[in-house]
Protein backbone atom coordinates (compact mmCIF):
# COMPACT_ATOMS: atom_id res chain seq x y z
CA UNK A 1 0.00 0.00 0.00
CA UNK A 2 1.60 3.34 -0.96
CA UNK A 3 -0.36 4.97 2.14
CA UNK A 4 2.22 2.75 4.33
CA UNK A 5 5.30 2.48 2.29
CA UNK A 6 7.11 5.84 4.24
CA UNK A 7 5.23 4.91 7.50
CA UNK A 8 7.61 3.63 10.26
CA UNK A 9 6.24 3.65 14.57
CA UNK A 10 2.72 3.79 15.25
CA UNK A 11 -0.57 5.43 13.37
CA UNK A 12 -1.05 6.98 16.01
CA UNK A 13 -0.71 7.00 20.50
CA UNK A 14 -3.40 5.08 20.74
CA UNK A 15 -3.06 2.42 18.24
CA UNK A 16 -1.20 -0.84 19.19
CA UNK A 17 -0.08 -1.60 15.50
CA UNK A 18 3.75 -0.85 14.29
CA UNK A 19 5.04 -0.16 10.84
CA UNK A 20 8.73 -0.56 9.98
CA UNK A 21 10.16 -0.15 6.28
CA UNK A 22 13.45 -1.60 5.43
CA UNK A 23 15.31 0.86 3.99
CA UNK A 24 17.55 -1.34 2.06
CA UNK A 25 15.25 -3.61 0.45
CA UNK A 26 12.22 -1.22 0.66
CA UNK A 27 9.73 -4.49 2.36
CA UNK A 28 7.44 -3.12 5.05
CA UNK A 29 6.72 -5.09 8.26
CA UNK A 30 3.87 -4.44 10.54
CA UNK A 31 3.65 -5.62 13.91
CA UNK A 32 1.09 -6.03 17.09
CA UNK A 33 2.37 -5.18 20.36
CA UNK A 34 -0.32 -7.87 22.75
CA UNK A 35 -0.53 -7.51 26.46
CA UNK A 36 1.81 -4.84 27.53
CA UNK A 37 3.11 -5.09 30.70
CA UNK A 38 1.39 -3.08 33.34
CA UNK A 39 4.15 -3.95 36.31
CA UNK A 40 6.43 -1.46 37.43
CA UNK A 41 9.95 -2.46 36.20
CA UNK A 42 12.22 -4.28 38.43
CA UNK A 43 15.95 -2.33 39.62
CA UNK A 44 17.57 -4.46 36.94
CA UNK A 45 15.44 -3.31 33.79
CA UNK A 46 15.96 0.13 35.47
CA UNK A 47 19.37 -0.28 35.08
CA UNK A 48 19.66 -1.40 31.85
CA UNK A 49 17.62 1.53 30.55
CA UNK A 50 20.02 4.06 32.66
CA UNK A 51 22.80 1.84 30.52
CA UNK A 52 21.01 1.96 27.26
CA UNK A 53 21.06 6.09 27.84
CA UNK A 54 24.57 6.72 29.02
CA UNK A 55 25.86 4.29 25.79
CA UNK A 56 23.81 5.97 23.18
CA UNK A 57 24.53 8.77 24.28
CA UNK A 58 28.23 8.37 24.37
CA UNK A 59 27.90 6.85 20.53
CA UNK A 60 26.11 9.33 19.15
CA UNK A 61 28.82 11.73 20.47
CA UNK A 62 31.08 9.95 18.45
CA UNK A 63 29.16 9.89 15.62
CA UNK A 64 28.25 13.30 15.39
CA UNK A 65 32.31 14.00 15.45
CA UNK A 66 34.80 13.51 12.47
CA UNK A 67 37.19 11.51 14.63
CA UNK A 68 39.18 8.61 12.74
CA UNK A 69 37.03 6.17 14.70
CA UNK A 70 33.70 8.37 13.23
CA UNK A 71 34.91 7.60 10.01
CA UNK A 72 36.35 4.22 10.14
CA UNK A 73 32.22 3.06 11.34
CA UNK A 74 30.81 5.33 8.76
CA UNK A 75 33.20 2.95 6.21
CA UNK A 76 32.20 -0.52 7.46
CA UNK A 77 28.45 0.75 7.74
CA UNK A 78 28.69 1.21 4.30
CA UNK A 79 30.34 -2.26 3.28
CA UNK A 80 27.94 -4.37 5.11
CA UNK A 81 24.42 -4.88 4.45
CA UNK A 82 22.99 -6.23 7.28
CA UNK A 83 22.11 -3.56 10.10
CA UNK A 84 20.08 -0.99 8.38
CA UNK A 85 21.25 2.10 10.62
CA UNK A 86 24.46 3.58 11.44
CA UNK A 87 23.44 3.97 15.06
CA UNK A 88 22.40 0.14 15.24
CA UNK A 89 25.85 -0.72 13.48
CA UNK A 90 27.87 1.23 16.12
CA UNK A 91 26.14 -0.08 19.16
CA UNK A 92 26.62 -3.80 17.60
CA UNK A 93 30.42 -2.73 17.43
CA UNK A 94 30.87 -0.90 20.48
CA UNK A 95 29.05 -1.91 22.71
CA UNK A 96 30.91 -4.55 24.53
CA UNK A 97 33.63 -1.35 25.27
CA UNK A 98 31.22 -0.10 27.82
CA UNK A 99 31.00 -1.56 31.46
CA UNK A 100 27.66 -1.80 33.23
CA UNK A 101 27.03 1.31 34.59
CA UNK A 102 27.42 2.45 30.74
CA UNK A 103 31.58 3.95 31.46
CA UNK A 104 33.98 3.25 28.79
CA UNK A 105 36.22 0.24 29.35
CA UNK A 106 38.26 0.21 26.26
CA UNK A 107 38.17 1.94 22.83
CA UNK A 108 37.86 -1.69 21.03
CA UNK A 109 41.26 -1.30 19.63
Amino acid sequence: MVLIESMSKKVCEHSDVYFRTNKQTGVTYSGKLCNPSTKEPSAAQIAAKARFAKVATAIRAILAGTSEEAVKLKAEYKAQNKIGSLFGYAMQKLNGNYDENGDLISSGD
